[in-house]
């Protein structure tokens, strides 16, 4: 990051939603609400909701399908000199050993008829974040990413 400092912002902003798209909506507007403060431009601000957007709605679909119990998603995003860090965890089903992000090399040498339904996700935020990580312990999910950010003067 650069510029000025956020004064008027916590370094550390935390919310907890139900694993249901009404969650996610909730959730995201909270967040955006308190990240807001920072002056962020209109790019950057939507890459966050982009990739906020993408990680929850992977978790309610994923972690709690229609065909479970639902589950609380915990959001805590951490504003650091070097970025916008954030951390998701869940208690929902694990991902799924063999999902993996897309490479966008090999999308591009697919027919449009054999390109895969899903992971298109993954692949958005593999390519918006940087130090995206994901494990499995004790029953919890958790997906750790990193949003670099430039803060006005």
């Amino acid at each position: 990051m650069t510029g000025g400092k956020p004064s008027a912002l916590p370094t550390a902003v935390r919310t907890v939603i139900v694993g249901r798209k009404s969650g996610v909506r909730r959730g995201l507007q909270w967040m955006l609400a308190q990240i807001h403060p920072l002056g962020l431009g209109p790019e950057q601000l939507s890459t966050i909701e982009l990739v906020l957007a993408e990680a929850l709605n992977n978790i309610v679909e994923h972690a709690y399908p229609e065909t479970v119990p639902t589950g609380d998603i915990a959001i805590r995003c951490t504003l650091l000199a070097d970025g916008l860090h954030v951390t998701i965890t869940d208690t929902g089903l694990p991902m799924a050993s063999n999902a993996t992000p897309l490479a966008l090399g090999n999308l591009l040498n697919l027919k449009t008829s054999e390109l895969p339904e899903g992971g298109f996700g993954l692949y958005l935020i593999n390519d918006l974040a940087q130090n995206v990580s994901y494990q499995r312990t004790g029953g919890e999910n958790r997906l750790d990413l990193k949003l670099a950010i430039s803060l006005p003067s």
